[in-house]
């Protein structure tokens, strides 16, 4: 199914008219049938967007969450360990979303978030130089706490959708000889029948456990660890007429792997993200929040924040490997089990992917399961697992072919045919820096509207190729041409 019949099909099939009589009745109908039942595990955003998509063939989907969920209020929880770090949904990942939730996008504004251009609207210092005022992606910022709540709240809109909060899983339910998933049992004893278990516990998911207690074999894993930390930290945002810039990002390079992210967000905030790879990570103190950004490529980041006032303490957070299980190759597959998100595929959060590609594993659910009834979806599990995983080889390969430049990173080593595409990209960063061709397709597969091949068809790599003469890592001005420094900057 091509981009343009799948966005068709979302929306003649989530849209708010369509369930809503069918729903009662027949949820009614099936308030104790198994066989129309589906559990998903895990209230993050793989999970619900997973719920959202299976309602639409499911009478119940009961979505399973550890932790407390305080009604109407946006909080911090451990289920989500990177909610007080900088969260970019681009903008594949909202126009899913839309299609998924109609008017989610508006809410969320309404609620403070904010939709820019970028680069355009924000100072990036790239591993090669300054991008200027070009026009690259729609990114949508907000806080995760925001984002969580509102999305959580639009999806139990679904009268078929229904959350368990304060519960969960200890292992799945299975029939005699292990081949079929037919529930999930919870802490404390109590199971749950279900044609259907949506594994998307994310980074704690025991799925590879579980497999083998029903005699599945364990799935291989690939890592990388590029032992990038974060710092992050909360700032009021202090006055300044002469601003002309929405956001910051100043990236590291591998001889000074360090980098960092100002974004805005509701409620008057700045929300900072400092990153380091290896003994460059930033630390939880408080009085070496300013000097590790003062330390970065450029003083800019630090020039806006040295004078506003925090809201909080830094925050830290070090989990960052990309890891894939790959259950794609695995034999044999129990019907009725399906493994999404982080709790398959997680890469370095530091490239904002992580829920656009949930959107994308969403997407490619809602298209397998369209024509299916819930009997049909369960005895295809291993098709969808393997369609869904599918989602994740663009960001994996953009983060882990990144992470691979840093001398510390731990993974297989890069083969010959990765080192040749790395040295392309680096010409297609000095390229996309000036020449809004170049980051039109860059920001189009970054952002992951576009796919990789863009930058490697031949108008493309003439265009890239062209112009060689420009440095890869030239010696940079601490303000970009297009915005000079403020007035009275100091070192």
């Amino acid at each position: 199914m091509d981009d343009d019949a799948t966005d068709n099909h979302l929306r003649t099939t989530t849209g708010p008219h369509t369930e809503h009589h069918a729903e009662h009745h027949a949820g009614d109908r099936a308030e104790h049938r198994a066989g129309d039942h589906a559990v998903v595990l895990g209230a993050g955003m793989a999970g619900l967007l997973a719920a959202r998509v299976l309602a639409m063939r499911f009478a119940r989907v009961t979505l399973i969450e550890r932790d407390e969920l305080p009604q109407g209020e946006e909080v911090f929880r451990p289920g989500i360990p990177q909610a007080r770090h900088v969260h970019v949904m681009w903008s594949r990942g909202a126009e899913l979303i839309e299609l998924m939730l109609p008017g989610i996008t508006g809410k969320l504004v309404a609620a403070g978030a904010g939709l820019f251009d970028s680069p355009r609207d924000f100072l990036w210092l790239s591993p090669a130089d300054w991008f200027g005022p070009v026009s690259g992606s729609r990114v949508l910022l907000a806080g995760r706490e925001l984002l969580d709540t509102t999305v959580r709240a639009e999806v139990l809109r679904n009268p078929r959708v229904r959350i368990r909060a304060g519960a969960a899983a200890a292992g799945l339910v299975a029939g005699p000889d292990g081949r079929t998933v037919t529930g999930v049992e919870l802490r404390g004893g109590e199971r749950l029948d279900a044609r259907l278990v949506v594994d998307a516990t994310g980074r704690s998911s025991k799925a590879p456990a579980w497999l083998a207690a029903l005699g599945h074999p364990v799935p291989a894993v690939t890592r990388y660890d590029s032992h990038l930390g974060y710092s992050s930290r909360y700032f009021e945002i202090p006055d300044d007429p002469g601003r002309r810039w929405q956001g910051m990002y100043v990236q590291g390079r591998p001889e000074l792997p360090r980098g960092g992210v100002l974004v805005p967000l509701d409620g008057d905030r700045w929300l900072v993200t400092l990153v380091g790879n290896g003994e460059h990570a930033p630390s939880a103190q408080d009085e070496e929040f300013l000097p590790f950004a003062r330390s970065l490529r450029s003083p800019a980041l630090y020039d806006a924040i040295r004078g506003a006032v925090p809201l909080s303490s830094p925050t830290v957070f070090r989990n960052t490997v990309n890891e894939w299980r790959h259950y794609e190759r695995l034999e044999r597959w129990p019907a009725g089990f399906l493994v999404l998100g982080d709790a398959a595929c997680r890469v370095n959060p530091v490239y904002g992917h992580g829920m656009t590609a949930a959107a994308l594993a969403a997407e490619a659910l809602a298209k397998e399961i369209r024509t299916l009834n819930p009997e049909g979806i369960a005895a295809a599990s291993r098709r969808i697992q393997r369609r869904t995983l599918a989602t994740a080889a663009v960001p994996w390969q953009i983060a882990t072919s990144e992470d691979m430049r840093y001398p510390v990173t731990e993974g297989p080593a890069p083969d010959r045919a990765t080192r040749i595409l790395q040295r392309y990209m680096s010409r297609v960063m000095a390229g996309a820096n000036t020449d809004q061709a170049i980051a039109s397709r860059f920001f189009g597969v970054l952002s992951l509207t576009r796919p990789p091949g863009t930058l490697l068809d031949p108008v493309t790599m003439v265009r890239v190729l062209s112009k060689r003469h420009l440095p890869e890592s030239p010696h940079t001005t601490a303000y970009p041409p297009h915005h000079g420094a403020p007035v009275g900057r100091v070192r």
